[in-house]
C-alpha cells in the first residue's frame, strides 16, 4: 500500500479534534519521516526556520517534498549524530513535533526550510531504520479541561508573557498580535507558546513537550516563564544602570553642544575660539603693554581666530596667550614707605639682629626719600636657622608688597629661570614669569632661596642665567624664552639667601648687596625662645599656656646643653620634644599643670650632648677662633715635642691645604725668631715637634689660625704656658705681619659662648669689631695686633 493510500484522521490536540469537525489542511498523516533537532525542542506553537546539513538530510527532505502533506516529525536530541547513518533510534525522546515544511532551499553547504509546528507526535513503530527514517506515529489527545484552575493558569501565562515582551526587545510587534489571538479558553497552544518563549535548558523544555495533560504542563511552564521574566528584568536593570553611567556624559555632551548652537543662534554667546579671544582681550584691560608685546599678542590672537579648535597648533597658541595675557604688564602695587611701621614689623617677627634691622630700615629709607624702591638685589648670608627666609617675608610685609619664594637649590636647568622655547612639548615659561602671574603686580618681593646651592649640567647653568635677572642694568629688558617678550624686572625687589659665599660665582655675587646674618648669642636665643618658639609650639600642639610653662632657667639649660648651633632651628626642635612629652602627662591627668624646670630636662630630652667645655691649658696649648658655615667656633691647638733625636715637624687634625701652609709659615717664623722672643735658639734644631688640632674627624681649613699655631710653637720653645682665657685669630706672614680675617662677629659670639672675654684680633679688623652692637662688645678686652710681636707681648710679655 502506498503512502498516498494511507487513511488520514484528525487527532490533534486542538478544539477541532474535540468537536469532530475536520477542517481542510488539519488532517495529519500516520506515517512520517523523522529528523533530529538539537539546542532545544520544537513546539507545536512555533514557526521558525530550520537549518540542516544537506549531506545527511537532503534525501529525507526530498521524500517529504513528494508527499501531499509536506510534513516531517522533529525530535530533540542532546547530542545529534554526526551523520544520518550514526542515528540511534533508541536515543529519541517520547514525544516530538510534526511540522509542515515551507520554502525549502539549499545555499552553499546548508539546507534551510521554514517549519510550522502542528501537533505533538509519538512513534508507534519503525518502518525504516535506515536513512531516510520512516515511522508510524500517533498523536496524543489532549483532553479538554474547562476548570477554573486551568483558566487561572492561562491568565497567569498571558500576564507573564505580556510582562516579558517589554523587557525583551527581540519580540516584535507581530508577536504581540500573535499573542492576542490566544484565549484562556484554549490553553494548550498557549502553554506551548509560553514554553517556546523561554531560554530554559533543552531537557526542561523536552519535559514540557512530554507532558500532555494541560494543567500539569502549565504547572511546569509557569515557573520557567516567571524565571525568564526575572532574568529579563535583571538584565534590563543592569543594562539601564550601565547605560546611565556611560550615557550620562554623552548626554551632557550633546546637551552642551545643543546649548552652544542655540546660544549662538540667539547671539547670547559665541564659539570656543571667540570666547577664548574675548577672555584674553578682557585680561589686557587696565594693563600697559609695550608696543612689541601688544603687536605679538595681536598676531597670536589673529592666528587663534583662524585655527581649528581641535588642531594641536590651536592648543599651543592658546597656552601661549594664556601666559602672555596673565603677566601684569605695567601693574604696580603701592609701597607702604612708613619707617615706623617697618621697624614695628621687623621687631614683631625678629628678636635681636639690631644691626640687620637697621640695615633694612636704611634701605627702606632711601626708597621712602626717593618715593619708590626700585629693583634691588639683597643677599642675606648666614648659618642655617638664623631667620633669613623670615626676614625676606618681613621686608615684603613692611613694604606691603606681595611675596613669592622659590628655592634654586639643586637647580640644574637654566630653563627654570628663563623658560623653555615654545617648540618643545610641555614648554613653560620660567619661574619669574610664573611668579609675576601669581602675584599680579610687576613690583613684588621675590625670594631666591639657597642661591649658593645651584648646580650645573648639560642642560645649562642656572647661575649664569641669573646674571641677566639680577643685574639692574639688564633686567629692564629681561627676555623669557617661552614668551619671547621683553619684561621689565627693574621694579622687583629680589631677596636672595645663602649659607656661604664660597660657591656663588663672582660675577653673580658682584650684582648683589650682601647683608651678613651671624648666629645668636645665648641672650638672644632666650628672647627668641620666650617670644616666638615656645608660644609657637604650644599653639601647634593646642595646649593652653596656663597648663604648660617653662622657666627661664630651663630655657637657658636647653640652649647651653642641647642647642648650641648658631641658629634656632635645633632649639625649636628640642622645645617641640618637651611639649610632646608634656602632653602625654597632661592626657594622663586632665587637671594637671606642668611647669618644666632645669632638673626635669633629662627626663624630657635625655642627657645633654653639649657639656661645659673646660678650656685646655698648659705649655703648647692655645685657643683659636674659627668660622664655619654653621657659625663661629673655638679651635684649641696643641703642640708638643716628641723627641730630640732629629729635627722634624708633624701635622695632624685633618687640615686643609691652606691651614697646612699656615702651620708651615708659623713653624718657619718662630724657628727663625726664637732669640727675639726669648726662646732657646737651638730648640727646633734637635726637636721633633707634633702640632695637632683636636677633633681630627672634622675637616678644617682657612688662613686665620696662623698666629694661634705660632703661639703654640712659641709656648713650647719657651716652655711657658700662654696667658689663660685668651682666644685669638689672625693670619701670619713669614715676616711676622698679622693680616685681616673674616667672620669677626661669628668668632666673637663663639668666644662669648665659651665665656672667653679677652681676645686678640688683627689691627685691620678694628673697624669690623667697632661695628658690632654694644651688647656683643660689652665686657670684652680686645688686643689689636699688626705684627706677631703684639701677640707675644699679650701672651708671654715678650717681644
Amino acid at each position: 500500500m502506498s503512502e498516498q493510500d494511507i487513511p488520514h484522521e484528525i487527532v490533534d490536540d486542538d478544539s477541532a479534534a474535540n468537536t469532530g469537525v475536520v477542517l481542510q489542511g488539519q488532517v495529519l498523516p500516520n506515517q512520517l519521516y523523522i529528523m533530529p533537532v538539537h539546542n532545544r525542542p520544537f513546539f507545536p506553537a512555533q514557526v521558525l526556520p530550520i537549518v540542516v546539513n544537506p549531506q545527511h538530510w537532503a534525501q529525507t527532505l526530498a521524500r517529504v517534498a513528494k508527499t501531499e502533506h509536506h510534513c516531517v516529525a522533529l525530535f530533540y536530541m542532546d547530542n545529534p549524530p554526526e551523520s544520518a547513518e550514526d542515528f540511534d533510534p533508541e536515543s529519541l525522546p517520547e514525544h516530538g513535533t510534526v511540522v509542515r515544511v515551507h520554502h525549502a532551499s539549499q545555499q552553499d553547504d546548508s539546507l534551510q526550510f521554514v517549519a510550522q509546528g502542528l501537533a505533538r507526535v509519538r512513534i508507534r513503530s519503525w518502518l525504516s531504520r535506515t536513512p531516510p527514517y520512516l515511522v508510524e506515529v500517533d498523536y496524543p489527545r489532549t483532553p479538554a479541561d474547562p476548570s477554573d484552575e486551568v483558566k487561572a493558569y492561562g491568565m497567569a501565562l498571558i500576564n507573564a508573557i505580556k510582562e516579558l515582551l517589554p523587557l525583551n526587545p527581540l519580540y516584535s510587534e507581530e508577536l504581540k498580535n500573535y499573542l492576542n489571538r490566544f484565549s484562556p479558553n484554549d490553553p494548550s497552544p498557549l502553554t506551548d507558546f509560553a514554553a517556546a518563549l523561554t531560554s530554559a535548558p533543552g531537557s526542561d523544555l523536552q519535559a514540557v513537550l512530554d507532558t500532555v495533560p494541560v494543567l500539569k504542563r502549565m504547572e511546569k511552564v509557569l515557573p520557567l516563564l516567571r524565571r525568564e521574566v526575572e532574568v529579563a528584568r535583571l538584565q534590563t536593570e543592569i543594562s539601564a544602570e550601565v547605560n546611565s553611567t556611560i550615557g550620562k556624559r554623552q548626554r551632557e555632551f550633546f546637551l552642551r553642544e545643543q546649548l552652544k548652537v542655540i546660544q549662538k543662534e540667539l547671539g547670547i554667546t559665541k564659539d570656543d575660539r571667540s570666547a577664548d579671544a574675548e577672555e584674553f582681550q578682557k585680561r589686557l584691560e587696565g594693563k600697559t603693554l609695550p608696543a612689541a608685546a601688544q603687536k605679538r599678542i595681536d598676531e597670536e590672537l589673529h592666528k587663534l581666530s583662524v585655527l581649528e579648535t581641535g588642531s594641536p597648533e590651536y592648543a599651543v597658541t592658546r597656552n601661549y596667550l594664556d601666559w602672555a595675557t596673565s603677566v601684569p604688564w605695567g601693574v604696580l602695587g603701592k609701597d607702604k614707605l612708613d619707617l615706623t611701621r617697618a621697624r614695628k614689623v621687623l621687631d614683631k617677627h625678629h628678636a635681636g639682629m639690631d644691626d640687620i634691622k637697621q640695615r633694612i630700615v636704611e634701605f627702606l629709607a632711601v626708597g621712602a626719600f626717593k618715593g619708590e624702591i626700585a629693583g634691588s638685589i639683597v643677599l642675606l648670608v648666614g648659618p642655617p636657622g638664623v631667620g633669613k627666609t623670615s626676614i625676606g617675608k618681613s621686608i615684603a610685609e613692611a613694604l606691603g608688597r606681595p611675596f613669592y619664594r622659590f628655592s634654586v637649590g639643586g637647580m640644574r636647568d637654566e630653563a627654570e629661570i628663563k623658560g623653555h622655547r615654545r617648540t618643545y612639548i610641555g614648554a613653560l615659561p620660567g619661574k619669574l614669569v610664573q611668579a609675576l602671574k601669581e602675584v599680579e603686580v610687576m613690583n613684588p618681593v621675590i625670594m631666591l632661596d639657597e642661591i649658593d646651592k645651584m648646580g650645573a649640567s648639560f642642560q645649562g647653568d642656572p647661575a649664569s642665567a641669573l646674571l641677566e635677572t639680577l643685574d639692574p642694568e639688564q633686567n629692564v629688558e629681561f627676555l623669557d624664552h617661552y614668551l619671547d617678550l621683553r619684561l621689565d624686572l627693574s621694579k622687583v625687589l629680589f631677596v636672595c639667601t645663602a649659607n656661604t659665599l664660597d660657591s656663588i660665582p663672582g660675577p653673580l655675587l658682584d650684582r648683589m648687596e650682601v647683608i651678613r646674618l651671624s648666629g645668636y648669642i645665648a641672650e638672644e636665643k632666650l628672647a627668641i625662645a620666650k617670644r616666638h618658639l615656645w608660644p609657637k609650639q604650644l599653639d601647634k600642639a593646642g595646649v593652653p599656656r596656663a597648663r604648660l610653662s617653662i622657666s627661664d632657667g630651663a630655657l637657658k639649660a636647653v640652649i647651653e646643653g642641647y642647642a648650641r648651633e648658631a641658629g634656632v632651628r635645633q632649639l625649636e626642635k628640642q622645645l617641640g620634644r618637651i611639649v610632646r612629652k608634656a602632653v602625654v602627662r597632661l592626657l594622663g591627668d586632665p587637671e594637671a599643670k606642668v611647669k618644666v624646670a632645669p632638673k626635669d630636662l633629662e627626663d624630657y630630652l635625655g642627657m645633654p650632648p653639649f657639656r661645659k667645655e673646660r678650656l685646655l691649658e698648659g705649655v703648647g696649648i692655645v685657643t683659636g677662633l674659627a668660622w664655619t658655615s654653621l657659625g663661629g667656633a673655638t679651635l684649641p691647638i696643641e703642640a708638643t715635642r716628641i723627641h730630640t733625636l732629629n729635627r722634624g715637624f708633624k701635622l695632624t687634625g685633618k687640615l686643609g691645604e691652606v691651614m697646612k701652609e699656615s702651620a708651615e709659615i708659623a713653624y718657619s717664623y718662630i724657628s727663625s725668631h726664637l732669640k727675639k722672643y726669648k726662646g732657646d735658639p737651638t730648640f727646633f734644631d734637635q726637636a721633633f715637634v707634633h702640632l695637632h688640632v683636636p677633633e681630627g674627624a672634622t675637616p678644617k681649613d682657612g688662613p686665620s689660625a696662623g698666629i694661634s699655631m705660632a703661639s703654640a710653637l712659641l709656648s713650647l720653645a719657651r716652655n711657658q704656658a700662654p696667658k689663660k682665657d685668651v682666644a685669638m685669630t689672625g693670619e701670619l706672614t713669614l715676616t711676622g705681619q698679622v693680616l685681616a680675617i673674616g667672620g669677626v662677629r661669628e668668632k666673637v659670639i663663639a668666644a662669648r659662648r665659651q665665656k672667653i672675654f679677652e681676645l686678640i684680633l688683627p689691627e685691620a679688623n678694628r673697624g669690623d669689631f667697632e661695628e658690632l652692637p654694644d651688647y656683643l662688645k660689652e665686657g670684652l678686652t680686645v688686643h689689636f695686633a699688626s705684627r706677631y710681636a703684639d701677640v707675644a707681648k699679650v701672651l708671654f710679655h715678650a717681644g
